[in-house]
C-alpha cells in the first residue's frame, strides 16, 4: 500500500464563502498514481469546512442563509467564545455543522462520486490563508 499527502491553500476574500475544490483534489489523485483506495480531504482550521454536495448556486445561497439563521454572526456578545477577544464564535459552530472532512473511494484512478457530487471548501471566518489536507492511501 502507498500513501500520498498534499496540502492545498485557500484564501477567501470575504468572511464566508464556498469554493469548489474538486479539480484540485482530482489533480492530487492523479499526482499520487493511486488507482484503488481511499481519499481523505479535511480542513485544517477550526473555522473552515470540507463537504460534498451539488455545485448549484441556489443551494449555496440556501446553505448561507440557513447557517446564518442557525448561528448568526451578530451580535458578537451572543457567543462566550468572543469574550476572549475573538469575533468568530459563529464560525466554529458553522464548521461543526458543515463538517471537518470527507472520505471518497478511489476506483480506477478516479473519485468514485455519485451524480452531481463535488467537493467544497467552506470558509466561515475568511480573509486569511488556510490549509486543506488531501491524504490518499491505496495501490
Amino acid at each position: 500500500m502507498r500513501s500520498y499527502r498534499q496540502e492545498l491553500w485557500f484564501e477567501v476574500p470575504a468572511r464566508r464563502g464556498f469554493v469548489n475544490i474538486t479539480e484540485e483534489v482530482q489533480q492530487c489523485l492523479a499526482d499520487s498514481g493511486i488507482r484503488e483506495g481511499l481519499l481523505l480531504c479535511n480542513a485544517m482550521h477550526i473555522t473552515a469546512s470540507v463537504f460534498i454536495n451539488d455545485d448549484e448556486s441556489g443551494l449555496h445561497s440556501d446553505f448561507e442563509s440557513w447557517l446564518e439563521e442557525l448561528a448568526p454572526h451578530q451580535p458578537l456578545n451572543r457567543y462566550r467564545h468572543n469574550l476572549t477577544g475573538e469575533d468568530n464564535g459563529d464560525a466554529h459552530i458553522k464548521r461543526t455543522v458543515m463538517g471537518r472532512e470527507v472520505v471518497v473511494a478511489v476506483t480506477g484512478g478516479r473519485l468514485d462520486f455519485g451524480t452531481w457530487e463535488q467537493i467544497f471548501y467552506g470558509e466561515f471566518d475568511g480573509r486569511r490563508r488556510k490549509r486543506v489536507l488531501v491524504k490518499i492511501i491505496g495501490e
